[in-house]
C-alpha cells in the first residue's frame, strides 16, 4: 500500500485544518487581519489540497 496517499488525503488536511482554525481565532481575537487571512488560506489549502495533489500524485 502506498502511504503517501493516506498522508495527503487524511493526515495533512487534518493538521492544516486544525492549525487554520487556531490562526483564524487568534487573528480575530487580536484584530490581526494578516493572521486571519493566513488562517483562511491554510483552511482552503486543507480543504481543496487533496483534490489537487492526489490526482497529480496518482497520475490521473
Amino acid at each position: 500500500m502506498d502511504y503517501g496517499i493516506i498522508i495527503f488525503s487524511h493526515f495533512l488536511p487534518l493538521i492544516l485544518g486544525f492549525l487554520s482554525f487556531l490562526l483564524i481565532i487568534n487573528g480575530i481575537m487580536d484584530d490581526q487581519k494578516s493572521v486571519t487571512v493566513l488562517g483562511i488560506a491554510i483552511f482552503l489549502l486543507a480543504a481543496f489540497g487533496p483534490f489537487i495533489i492526489l490526482p497529480v500524485y496518482l497520475g490521473i
